[in-house]
């Protein structure tokens, strides 16, 4: 069901105001109808006081006014209604006729004796006074309308920069936003209109590392297709069986390094398209695994991989994303340690994290280029080179994902890089087990 913040602010407001005027026209009502009432009074009163204080019977004055209905009565030179009572003492009465109630007044001259009544049937007196008070509510109820005709006005006015934002995000291209400016805003809507804002600065950031990554991945993977459409040329020219074998060999490496490649881009693509189910994992038989599966590539090169094991772990986390990490971090250590060297994957925690990492003796990365080879496709300039440099920048992306954070730290014992992942004790519901292992598993 919508709400229209709009319509119900004019509701509201409309509705305050009606409820304000009907209590005001209520109150005013009221206090006309009294005060005329008190008018009418007031008439008759005077109407005494000036028919006492006349001269002779000719000269006294005549009441020719027929909507008023007013009666005048002197005694004792008048006959006596039959409605009037006595005695009745000066002031005002009402008095009950056959034609109706009256309201009356008795004045009594003090020199003469004489009294002056002065009578109003009370229907008259009312409907004068209902008539002088509802014409107090005239104007009220003419200004009425034109006040919720303002109030729509002002409302529609306030809410027009708000309309103009979303025409200005409506407009937007989706692969160039531009930040809305916040010129005229209401002071309530600003903030939002930053927060907008910044949410824009980081979708075209999001939006340039895309268009990079695009660039970047058509050129790495053009070259390897490019490889192997020559070595697949040449294997067509070979003269014998045993030129064919040569020439199959180079093919097969290329073909091996663009299933990598089009692997880790896979892998990427799957990190950053959103959340992957968690589940707990062990951490040793994760890391066991690991290392059985690089056996290979580390007798290749004679390097002794081995695990230390400090404690016994289990995480709750994605399994693919922390199967990311360790692996790229192997395979980096394996690929760029020196020959005979050796590579350690260690296990251990203290009170804040648990902690992952992976020690060679290589000739490690400079200080200068640490953070710029956790970026997609970036490649030292020395060492071996036959790699895509996705791995490191996989594992940063899988790191941030599962809510850790990685770095690489030069060895303080000696030659060699740390691949330290962290992962909060907070965000892991981790079980420990106390105990230290340690295995060399190949040399």
């Amino acid at each position: 069901m919508s709400r229209s913040l709009q319509r119900r602010l004019t509701w509201m407001l409309s509705g305050t105001i009606l409820l304000a005027a009907l209590i005001a026209a209520l109150v005013a009502f009221g206090l006309a109808y009294r005060e005329a009432t008190e008018f009418q009074d007031d008439l008759l009163r005077q109407i005494a006081v000036l028919a006492g204080t006349s001269g002779p019977t000719d000269e006294r004055p005549r009441l020719s006014d027929p909507d008023s209905r007013i009666s005048l009565v002197r005694l004792p030179e008048d006959p006596r209604p039959d409605w009037l009572p006595e005695p009745l003492t000066p002031g005002f009465h009402h008095v009950e006729a056959q034609s109706g109630s009256l309201r009356v007044f008795v004045h009594r001259d003090t020199r003469t004796g004489q009294r002056m009544i002065v009578a109003q049937p009370t229907e008259t007196r009312d409907e004068i006074a209902l008539t002088s008070a509802l014409q107090t509510l005239v104007p009220l109820l003419l200004l009425l309308p034109v006040i919720g005709w303002l109030i729509v006005r002002i409302v529609r006015h306030e809410f027009k920069p708000i309309a103009e934002l979303t025409r200005h995000l409506d407009a937007q291209p989706a692969d160039r936003p531009t930040p809305m400016t916040h010129a005229g805003v209401p002071d309530e809507i600003r903030p939002f209109v930053h927060a907008i804002n910044r949410l824009l600065e980081r979708v075209a950031e999001l939006v340039r590392h895309q268009r990079r990554f695009i660039a970047d991945a058509a050129h790495e993977i053009r070259s390897p297709l490019t490889a192997l459409s020559v070595q697949a040329e040449n294997l067509t020219q070979a003269r014998s069986l045993e030129a064919v074998r040569e020439r199959l060999l180079p093919l097969q490496a290329g073909i091996e390094r663009a299933r990598k490649l089009t692997e880790q881009l896979l892998n990427l693509a799957r990190l950053q398209s959103g959340s992957q189910p968690t589940q707990q994992v062990d951490v040793s038989a994760l890391a066991r695994e690991l290392i059985a599966e690089h056996l290979p590539l580390a007798e290749a090169r004679g390097i002794d991989l081995g695990l230390d094991e400090r404690v016994s772990v289990r995480v709750t986390v994605a399994p693919d994303s922390l199967r990311l990490v360790l692996r790229n971090g192997l395979e980096n250590a394996l690929k760029h340690g020196r020959d005979g060297g050796e590579v350690t994957l260690g296990i251990d925690a203290d009170d804040q994290s648990v902690i992952i990492e992976v020690l060679d003796d290589g000739p490690g990365i400079p200080a200068a280029e640490r953070i710029r080879v956790l970026e997609p496709f970036f490649r030292l300039h020395h060492g071996r080179s036959e790699g895509s440099g996705l791995g490191l920048s996989i594992a940063m992306e899988a790191a941030a994902r599962l809510g850790g954070a990685l770095a690489l730290i030069e060895r303080s014992d000696g030659p060699g890089l740390r691949f330290c992942y962290r992962h909060p004790r907070s965000l892991s519901g981790s079980i420990f087990e106390s105990g230290h292992s340690s295995a060399q598993l190949s040399s």
